[in-house]
């Protein structure tokens, strides 16, 4: 048995200013060809990771072709998404070509992946591969939380399999329930057929960490329905708010064992369910000075702020500046912000060297919804290249790369500036400066829920926060043009 295993990966903030280029891609996570994904992948906890770990397990051959990881930004540029497609599908020819036909693909995608010119970028490229592989063969998706399903995506897959986790703490689980999907597929174990619940439903980030409440209630009941004799995988997606498509929010899909009615009727019950209790899943913008005062009210420090309307993580610039003028203003000591994208700051700051003393306008330089640049008059305490090595729980085993990057302090607030526009999903990279962020009082972190997988253990508090930036969760202040239908809790309005 033969498996072909790759995907092209990215998150599609359509607000950004940011265009997504090939070059994104090699400088993201990178783009690993052939043998290089075994090299990169084996023992991570990425979905390719468990696809590999699922050949081990059933001893299937691994047919690894492209993969590759953009960080969140704007639209892709048309040509060069095209030039990586035409690759990914000449790779599957030449492995046909020269070792004969494959059983099936495996493919490792995000799910809100917005292309100049094509909506629905992952449909686009399953489709790419169902029109190559013909309508009998196997195609078995792995998708993230947060995608914006579609038919289209539905139609051409075999069978779809969502992550459980936020923050997303089970790739590599996903990843070999997908292998474990394919192998019994290929052996005629079974026959997965799809349906989709698409509800008009906006879900706020703070009520999606599945491992408190309320979304470990909704993580229970998915678990529960994928017990039921014939169901064989239960997917929610709470969707991508910040990519403008026709089919932007939540979706269910369930895929079932031949019974496409048993598919449908419980992807029904469980959309129904979600909806009734949409009142749950929201929950108001909070200010920034709100935040810090709940946090010194109740004396639990650190006070950790997520600064979820310029995540990095989800497409935005990073340089959004608000809460590092609150800490100035408000003389925080012990206060650290990570990350400001900031490269050319991280150059000055460089040329300075550690110890010397710059003037500097610091953020707020590539859109003006991100609000104006802070002077500040900081000490160099530390400079980088950029590399260090994740240490977990998400993306454990790999390394990353900030670029150009340096610690700064004023008086008792300090910021780390770097050029690539990656979340801190832990403190590993702080670590390398020489940052203790656990001794901390109050620590910014332009990211949405990633950062609890480590943060969380030692943080006092944590409360997300709706900046002035590019991917408020305030969804009224969102320039839609392509939504196509009335959505909670824009139109369909909740309760206050």
């Amino acid at each position: 048995m033969r498996i072909a295993i790759g995907g092209i990966s990215h998150e599609t903030s359509s607000f950004s200013r940011v265009p997504t280029r090939l070059q994104d891609f090699e400088a993201g996570f990178g783009l690993y060809r052939g043998p290089q994904v075994l090299e990169r992948f084996t023992n991570t906890n990425i979905c390719t990771g468990g696809f590999l770990e699922g050949a081990l397990k059933h001893q299937f051959e691994v047919e690894p072709l492209l993969w590759g990881f953009a960080y969140p930004s704007g639209l892709i540029v048309r040509d060069d998404y095209e030039a990586l497609k035409r690759e990914f599908l000449e790779r599957l020819q030449q492995a046909e070509t020269e070792r004969g036909p494959i059983d099936g693909v495996l493919l490792d995608l995000h799910g809100a992946m917005v292309v100049e010119g094509i909506d629905d970028g992952d449909g686009d490229f399953i489709e790419a591969v169902r029109t190559f592989l013909g309508p009998d063969r196997p195609i078995v998706v792995t998708f993230d939380l947060h995608g914006n399903h579609t038919e289209r995506r539905v139609a051409a897959a075999t069978a779809i399999v969502g992550f459980d986790t936020f923050p997303h703490v089970d790739m590599a689980e996903r990843g070999r329930e997908a292998a474990d999907l394919i192998v019994r597929t290929i052996r005629k174990e079974i026959q997965p057929v799809m349906s989709l619940c698409q509800l008009p439903l906006f879900w706020n980030t703070p009520t999606q960490v599945t491992a408190i409440p309320p979304m470990n209630e909704v993580m229970q009941r998915i678990h529960q329905l994928e017990q039921r004799p014939g169901i064989l995988a239960v997917t929610l997606a709470t969707g991508f708010p910040w990519s403008d498509v026709p089919d932007v929010g939540v979706s269910i899909i369930v895929v079932a064992n031949q019974n496409r009615d048993l598919a449908q009727e419980t992807a029904e019950e469980l959309g129904a369910w979600v909806w009734e209790n949409r009142q749950r899943w929201y929950c108001p913008p909070r200010s920034v000075q709100d935040a810090i005062q709940l946090g010194q009210d109740a004396g639990r420090f650190p006070i950790v702020l997520a600064d979820h309307a310029d995540n990095t993580g989800g497409g935005s610039p990073g340089d959004g500046t608000e809460i590092l003028q609150t800490f100035l203003e408000q003389k925080l000591t012990d206060s650290l912000i990570l990350y400001m994208v900031d490269p050319e700051v991280a150059r000055q700051a460089h040329a300075a060297g550690v110890g010397g003393r710059i003037r500097v306008d610091v953020g707020g330089k590539s859109d003006p919804l991100q609000g104006p640049s802070v002077r500040m008059d900081a000490e160099v305490m530390a400079i980088s290249q950029g590399d260090f090595t994740y240490d977990g729980p998400m993306y454990a085993g790999l390394t990353g790369n900030m670029g150009c990057s340096a610690w700064l302090r004023q008086d008792g607030v300090s910021v780390v500036v770097v050029t690539a526009t990656e979340q801190p999903l832990g403190p590993a990279f702080a670590k390398t400066l020489g940052i203790d962020c656990a001794v901390m009082k109050y620590i910014a972190v332009k990211s949405a829920a990633h950062f609890r997988a480590s943060f969380e253990r030692f943080a006092g508090s944590i409360f997300n926060v709706d900046t002035q930036a590019i991917h408020t969760h305030d969804f009224e202040k969102l320039p839609y043009q392509k939504r196509k239908r009335a959505i909670f809790p824009v139109e369909i309005l909740p309760d206050r």
